[in-house]
Parts: structure tokens; C-alpha cells; sequence
């Protein structure tokens, strides 16, 4: 089919750009100011967004409408770099080593020049409504980072968790997003002895649909 008005193309372009740039259907929906059923709508090819919101949505992006309504050539193949999704990060397993490999995911060769990645599943509820569960998170291993930083910890020897890190003189506190749960604080004596280790920032998400 042509690529001009095609609603499933529409759908598409619309998820690769939120994921590309880590929106959440809320975010969306506040920034063009769409009711979430009429925004759902779009991303599951039930209905062709008006022009206006197609603009909004392009300057948003800071794109060009034509790369919203027209089908996407196959994304520069040659210039992407395959990493792996895991499904999740024990303690004392390095991440090179890790066998629960559930998929794969492609990020810049631009990206990759910064580092090294790999992609993680989200488990739970405790990151929404930012991170929702089955949602693929792209980290960049690392064992420091700053405040504000949606980090991966390894605390006590647990599996890997993804939270928002304050930083402190005295020590670190790991932040929910959810409300629902408490911020866990660490002084700088249990970052040692528990211990609790940073593994990766999280640079991108592939939010699930």
C-alpha cells in the first residue's frame, strides 16, 4: 500500500519514535493534548490521527510530518549494532556471561561508539508509569553515576533492579517511580558491606505496546 494515510504505518512510526526518544503514552498525551483512548487508538492502527496533531507530533519529535505518515525504509541496517535483551542480571554473573538471552535489539553505531550495551526486561510495577512491565530498558554498563540517573543496582546480592538514584555526601537513595513503594537508602558503609553495587545507566526504552 502507498504510504501516505495508512494508519498501521502511522501506528508504527509513532511507537518507533516514542521509543526512540523513551516517551510513555501519558507523556504523549499531555504534549498534544489527546485523551489516552483517542492516543491508543492511534498506536494500534484503529484510527489516522488529524493533520494538526500529525504536526504536533512531528515538532515534538523534532522531525518531518513525512516521517510519521510515510513507511520507514529498513532503519540503516548497515549502521545498526545488534545487542542482547536479558531477561534478567544475577549478582556475581558478568554481564558477557549472563544465559537468560530472551531477544535482541538494535541501537546506533553512533550509540555503540559510547560503550558497551545490553538491553534489560522490566519485572514489576515499581518504575511506572515511566518503565510498565515487559518493557526493554537499553543500559550502558557502568559502576558510577550521577543523581537523576535511572541506574541498574545489584543490592545484597539480589537480581538487578532499576531505579532512580539520589546521590548524597553520606550515601545513595534508589527511587521508585511508583509511589506505591519506599525509596531505599544506603549510607556509604552498606554501599560496602551489603554490598550495593551500580552496573549501567539507562539511555533509551523500548516501551512495549
Amino acid at each position: 500500500m502507498g504510504g501516505l494515510g495508512n494508519k498501521d504505518i502511522m501506528a508504527n512510526n509513532i511507537k518507533y519514535y516514542m521509543n526512540l526518544n523513551g516517551k510513555t503514552r501519558n507523556e504523549m498525551c499531555e504534549a498534544l493534548g489527546v485523551k489516552y483512548t483517542t492516543f491508543t487508538d492511534w498506536v494500534k492502527g484503529n484510527t489516522y490521527p488529524r493533520i494538526d496533531k500529525i504536526e504536533l507530533m512531528a515538532n515534538y519529535f523534532g522531525i518531518e510530518k513525512s516521517d510519521l505518515v510515510e513507511q520507514r525504509s529498513v532503519n540503516r541496517k548497515h549502521n545498526a549494532v545488534e545487542i542482547n535483551v536479558l531477561g534478567r542480571v544475577a549478582a556475581g554473573i558478568p554481564i558477557d556471561a549472563v544465559e537468560e538471552i530472551i531477544d535482541t535489539e538494535e541501537i546506533t553505531e553512533d550509540m555503540a561508539k559510547t560503550g558497551t550495551f545490553f538491553g534489560l526486561q522490566i519485572h514489576g510495577n515499581s518504575m511506572e508509569p515511566k518503565f510498565s512491565e515487559g518493557d526493554v530498558v537499553i543500559v550502558r554498563q557502568q559502576d558510577d553515576a550521577e543523581t537523576d540517573d535511572i541506574v541498574i543496582a545489584i543490592v545484597n546480592g539480589d537480581e538487578a533492579t532499576c531505579k532512580k538514584l539520589k546521590k548524597y555526601n553520606d550515601g545513595i537513595v534508589l527511587i521508585s517511580t511508583n509511589p506505591a513503594y519506599e525509596p531505599m537508602y544506603f549510607s556509604n558503609k552498606e554501599i560496602m558491606d551489603k554490598p550495593v553495587k551500580i552496573i549501567g545507566v539507562v539511555k533509551e526504552l523500548r516501551a512495549k505496546f
